[in-house]
């Protein structure tokens, strides 16, 4: 089976995140990568275990890798998982 996260599925997702969902993404890393100072973070690649995030804060820039709990099956999956991680991450920075 080929490896439905090619260069160009990463990046499109990638771009469409950083562009319509920044706040998203740095909830991603605040909560899941456990950057709380973090004051921005940008999705670099997205591929079936996981997703590498830029962070920075006001100290400094760091790569953060945040895996999924499952293997993602394709962009639809990686649709859905992302949509429920922010849902998660909601949640868990609300009860902060």
């Amino acid at each position: 089976m080929s490896d439905p996260f090619t260069p160009e599925v990463s990046a499109r997702i990638c771009k469409h995140m950083n562009e319509d969902h920044a706040d998203a993404v740095l909830l991603y890393a605040k909560v899941f990568g456990n950057t709380l100072e973090a004051t921005s973070a940008e999705m670099l690649k997205i591929d079936a275990q996981g997703m590498d995030l830029m962070v920075k804060s006001q100290a400094e820039a760091m790569p953060v890798r945040i895996s999924f709990d499952h293997e993602l099956q394709d962009a639809e999956d990686a649709h859905h998982t992302l949509i429920d991680l922010v849902k998660q991450a909601r949640q868990q920075a609300n009860r902060s």
